[in-house]
């Protein structure tokens, strides 16, 4: 059997830390399973979970291209099926199987179990998805389900409608999006489950979905006719219209960290960064990702967040409204996560037909960029500490404390982190950011082969 994580999502239902560039999956504030005081993001811990249950080796992490370095920089082991564009969950799941059809090892008679990248739960869920194979076998579903047996009325959560119990599973009804109190209990009451977003499909009957829509059932092919899959949900377009599906019941711990509300409850300390949380304070989680202090005092039942891309002081019941307020936010992200280490945009401005974007780049010990060169802009370096190596147009540099070097527009070029390194990265030109990077290779042999070349 082989496994899918589905990582996707605008990064907004946990901003400001989350961003487009940073969503909520790769945030380093959850507890690793096997050490509650350890950090980590939710990726992370499902990965870790993974390994445990025997499943990580015929896993493949489905995303877009922008997500690339920040998942290799977080599980560096991980293969990664890219979409081209989002296009939604029924696009992303077709995907995902014609990656695993072409590149993992997979034949059409084989069984899929596609995952949410986020969920919070513990080691009994993955045993339980192991058992999703088996059960479309002895059933003849056209896709199987899971859901958690649940522990209160959420009205957070859709939930499934059982219908006939079988041995081992249950037929499936129909479904039932997020109810008030009073359903829920009802719901509760028929024995329905809340939906965790975890379904089993058959390979070849998702590759057939690929070619009745006109595009091959191969992985390259079907990227390059990625824009001839429906946007479409995957419950919209299929589970909506199946006559024959079957659930298994996780008995167990199962939580979506999807609110802030929600992430603060597994938070191992109650304060992240530089914060005074003063004893008067109630219920009251804090997260500081900026250099200067924040101070909480004489508050119950908030959560106060101070990162690059704005503040947020929120009530814990009125999280779950950041999504529709962050949305209103028109600005590029001002801090962001790469394989290689981190951006910080300082400063962004444009005078007279011409753009400046100020950041803080960190590279890792040992780590390169890639290979690029921008057609639209200048770059002027200057390095504020540790030491690497630029190679320009084949040339190679040595970079150091003080130092400061001028790329102009079109010169390709790479960096490579001595020691832990840092710089400010100033852009001067008629487009700046990421929308103006063209790649050549992330492969540093291959980019000094450039410099004997």
């Amino acid at each position: 059997m082989y496994y899918v994580l589905l990582s996707g999502g605008s990064g907004k239902r946990l901003w400001p830390l989350s961003n487009e560039a940073r969503p909520k999956q790769y945030l380093k504030l959850v507890n690793r399973e096997t050490n509650s005081m350890e950090r980590c993001s939710m990726l992370q811990r499902v990965w870790d979970q993974l390994e445990e249950a025997g499943m990580a080796q015929t896993t493949v992490i489905t995303a877009g291209r922008e997500q690339v370095e920040l998942i290799k920089s977080q599980v560096r082991e991980a293969e990664i099926a890219v979409e081209p564009e989002a296009r939604d969950t029924f696009a992303a799941v077709l995907l995902s199987c014609a990656w695993l059809y072409s590149k993992g090892g997979a034949s059409e008679d084989d069984y899929a179990a596609i995952m949410p990248v986020d969920p919070y739960t513990e080691g009994s869920y993955f045993e339980t998805v192991k058992s999703l194979e088996d059960v479309m076998r002895r059933s003849g579903a056209e896709v199987g389900l899971m859901g958690a047996v649940p522990g209160y009325p959420s009205i957070k959560y859709g939930y499934i409608l059982p219908g006939e119990r079988e041995d081992g599973w249950i037929k499936v009804k129909g479904f039932a999006e997020k109810p008030d109190e009073d359903q829920a209990r009802e719901l509760m009451g028929q024995g329905a489950l809340w939906n965790c977003g975890v379904f089993c499909v058959r390979i070849g009957d998702m590759l057939k979905r690929a070619e009745g829509c006109g595009a091959p059932k191969d992985y390259e092919g079907l990227c390059a006719s990625y824009d001839r899959l429906p946007r479409i949900s995957f419950d919209y377009e299929v589970l909506e219209k199946a006559e024959n599906l079957a659930a298994v019941e996780f008995h167990g711990y199962w939580k979506d960290l999807g609110t802030w509300d929600a992430l603060a409850d597994q938070m191992s300390t109650d304060t992240v960064g530089n914060v005074v949380l003063d004893e008067s304070c109630e219920n009251t989680q804090v997260v500081n990702e900026l250099k200067a202090p924040v101070a909480v005092l004489g508050v119950k039942d908030l959560v106060v967040v101070a990162a690059q891309d704005g503040i947020l002081v929120t009530e814990k019941s009125q999280s779950a409204r950041v999504k529709e307020v962050a949305a209103s936010f028109d600005s590029r992200p001002m801090f962001e996560e790469r394989r290689w280490g981190t951006l910080e945009t300082l400063d962004s401005s444009r005078y007279q037909g011409l753009s400046t974007l100020t950041r803080k780049i960190h590279i890792y010990d040992g780590m390169t960029s890639s290979y690029h060169f921008h057609k639209n802009r200048d770059e002027i370096w200057t390095i504020l500490s540790g030491s690497g190596e630029l190679i320009l147009e084949g040339t190679k540099i040595p970079l150091s404390q003080g130092k400061a070097v001028c790329i102009r527009k079109n010169q390709r070029h790479a960096v490579k982190a001595f020691r832990d390194f840092e710089y400010i990265e100033i852009h001067v030109g008629a487009s700046v950011g990421n929308e103006d990077i063209n790649r050549i290779t992330f492969e540093w042999d291959e980019i000094e082969l450039s410099h004997i070349l």
